[in-house]
């Protein structure tokens, strides 16, 4: 993770859970922002003007739609519907909301503000360190756990790995039958990125 990124991390640690998001999602249904894609070091004000800005969006839902830009190493920013900056209350929102929507890609992402904007682009220096330390910080938002709370995981690793596997069979088996020949079990989820 770059400096930036652990920085702003640390500064609102721990994350948010996806129930805390969900939760703050009913609370304020009409949450929208703003949002545009930017070359790295071409951000300009002009650019809220322009066609390729997002006015007026719900945030997952448009980088879901538009997560090309991101691939193609562009930066999004993000601001207060009509005011060309961020309230600070609604970055570990936004932040945990981005690791959510890259996190079945195992994505890792640089988070800053910038202008008064919330600025998220891909990492695209990352090596497996660097995915490991950014996807702990946001482990929780799967689990509903922060590491500080007693999850009944083992804390004897090989125990804990043994619980965990099992954990996962269980979920695998529930889910076949469910879904059948549909159903992808553990970590092979097709590579979606990088198919043709």
């Amino acid at each position: 993770m770059n400096q930036t990124t652990r920085a702003l991390i640390a500064k609102f640690s721990p994350m948010w859970t996806n129930k805390q998001v969900w939760e703050f999602d009913q609370l304020n249904e009409d949450l929208r922002f703003d949002a545009i894609y930017v070359k790295p070091l071409n951000y300009d004000e002009k650019l809220w003007k322009s066609k390729s800005a997002h006015l007026d969006v719900e945030i997952r839902d448009m980088v879901v739609r538009t997560f090309d830009h991101m691939i193609d190493g562009e930066e999004l920013w993000i601001s207060n519907k009509n005011q060309r900056n961020i309230d600070e209350k609604y970055v570990p929102y936004l932040m945990a909301v981005m690791a959510d929507v890259m996190i079945e890609e195992e994505i890792c992402l640089n988070f800053k503000i910038d202008n008064g904007c919330f600025v998220v682009s891909i990492d695209s220096d990352a090596d497996v360190i660097d995915c490991k330390e950014f996807f702990e910080e946001f482990y929780h938002l799967a689990t509903g756990f922060n590491y500080d709370t007693d999850t009944g995981i083992p804390q004897d690793e090989t125990e804990a790995e043994m619980y965990l596997t099992r954990l996962q069979e269980e979920f695998d088996e529930n889910m076949k039958g469910i879904l059948g020949d549909k159903y992808l079990p553990g970590n092979n989820d097709p590579d979606t990125i990088n198919a043709k």
